[in-house]
């Protein structure tokens, strides 16, 4: 069983850098520099200091001193300029990683900025050392009116370059630095120099350039995934021996996220949550959802017939919230039988839809209910019914409906092409037809996963193993007689 993932070449757009304490070893040389002139100014400084220094341009330090020594603040600032452009120019370092990572970065393609808080003469010094053909921007102190913690020095770099701050990664050393590129709206990779940095949402800190790949850089700003499965469980599974097991197999090498379950026939949601560690709601004795998120909201009615929908709120990490359902929808008369062993003309079908139409109804109406703009809607099910847009001739009206409702059929969005990736998800183990007559047995979809407001990044029909057909069930991998559905989403 292979599920698409996510293409490693996202959209990441650029890489911004910070100079001093990130890409070379100066911000040791810059806090030596400072000791020294404040030395010189009767001023001894610890490490309650750093937060004046590090990260600072020079004028800004220059006032602080001036402020606590009396000192005039541009003679100071040009002390300052003077002993740190000397240690730059005899002592400067790469940080371990920095070349190789920004050799890695120009190979791929991915524009690099250099934005820093030191002036340009400091910030050509160390463009010509690391190698200014690795850099197509740079930004320094006297490129903007305010410098970091302004968002001003990233918001520059990224005009320059054409991108969005929110498709970049910044690499910071120092709290102001981090304060700035989140500021201007870019991920950050913070990777301390001297003084600590926490680690919070949206802000990864890491102890060396040695540990950062392009690919990492990619997966910072790569959509956050929710993968949504659809699964009628077929009697809770109790048709196949070991099913729980399996069924847990199933979840687990999918990957799923949230799991809408039909025919859980009481306990299943509850068994399979409490095994996996996940959160779960019940409806009835047909419907579940569970969730390795947690379930903040449950929608529709808790007593909801063998045949209905019901929903939850899940939160994801970060707090977006996505409301998910579930539903089941009556079986007879089953449409493909009617089209297939009947011959009806696609007016009596559609007109044989009225129990299953007016079931879609009551979930719409539910799911409009409780529906609010910001959070995305998910309608998984078994529907018992083919989807308008797989039969050119016949306009289901279920899944017609649940798109005049604005829900998008996930897989179509994928698989655009019926006849070339037909999807059927009835039936695996059913190759003729129960009657014993030995008519082929029509092979369709009727199992979905519909969305609004969210991006489809993949989608699959899924089935593990090769079943065996009925009644030899028992020994199957796949604990079902449907397939399943799962579609990847980004947030």
């Amino acid at each position: 069983m292979t599920l698409r993932t996510t293409s490693p070449h996202l959209p990441l757009q650029a890489v911004l850098f910070d100079m001093d304490g990130t890409l070379v070893d100066t911000e040791r040389l810059w806090w030596e520099a400072v000791e020294q002139v404040a030395d010189g100014l009767g001023r001894r400084l610890t490490g309650a200091d750093q937060p004046e220094v590090l990260g600072r341009p020079v004028e800004y330090t220059a006032a602080w001193l001036g402020g606590i020594t009396g000192a005039d603040t541009e003679d100071i600032a040009a002390e300052l300029h003077r002993e740190f452009a000397h240690r730059v120019r005899t002592g400067i370092v790469p940080r371990p990683g920095a070349l190789r990572l920004l050799g890695e970065l120009v190979r791929e393609g991915v524009p690099t900025a250099l934005v820093t808080a030191s002036p340009r003469a400091v910030a050509d010094t160390v463009l010509a050392a690391l190698g200014a053909e690795h850099f197509a921007v740079s930004v320094t102190a006297d490129d903007t009116e305010r410098t970091k913690p302004a968002p001003d020095p990233y918001l520059a770099a990224c005009r320059a370059l054409g991108v969005d701050p929110a498709a970049c990664v910044a690499v910071e050393d120092t709290e102001t630095g981090v304060a700035s590129a989140e500021a201007a709206g870019c991920a950050v990779l913070a990777v301390p120099s001297l003084a600590p940095i926490d680690s919070v949402p949206g802000r990864t800190v890491l102890t060396s350039l040695e540990e950062v790949t392009p690919a990492r850089l990619r997966a910072m700003v790569a959509p956050r995934e929710l993968r949504v499965m659809s699964w009628n469980l077929w009697y809770g599974g109790t048709k196949v021996d070991d099913h729980r097991e399996k069924q847990l197999k199933v979840i687990a090498e999918t990957g799923a996220d949230v799991v809408g379950l039909q025919e859980t026939y009481g306990t299943s949601a509850q068994e399979l949550a409490e095994a996996l560690g996940w959160h779960h709601h019940r409806a009835g004795e047909n419907l579940g959802v569970i969730s390795r998120y947690p379930i903040t909201a449950r929608h529709g009615d808790p007593d909801v017939g063998f045949y209905g929908g019901t929903g939850v709120r899940v939160r994801l990490d970060g707090g977006q919230e996505v409301d998910v359902w579930s539903a089941h929808l009556d079986y007879t008369p089953y449409g493909p039988y009617e089209a297939r062993f009947d011959g009806l003309p696609a007016a009596e079908l559609i007109a044989h839809e009225g129990v299953r139409l007016e079931q879609m109804r009551e979930i719409l109406r539910r799911i409009a209910e409780s529906a609010t703009e910001a959070v995305p809607v998910v309608l998984v099910g078994d529907f018992n019914a083919p989807s308008h847009l797989d039969w050119p001739d016949v306009a289901w009206p279920v899944t017609t409906a649940a798109e005049e409702a604005g829900l998008r059929d996930s897989y179509r969005e994928a698989h655009p092409d019926p006849v070339r990736e037909p999807g059927h998800t009835w039936s695996p183990v059913h190759v003729e037809h129960e009657d014993g007559s030995g008519r082929p047995e029509p092979q369709d979809r009727i199992d979905f996963v519909l969305h609004r407001g969210l991006t489809v990044l993949d989608s699959r029909a899924l089935v593990t193993g090769t079943p065996r057909p009925w009644p030899e069930v028992a020994g199957n991998d796949w604990p079902s007689d449907h397939a399943a559905v799962v579609t990847t989403f980004a947030v």
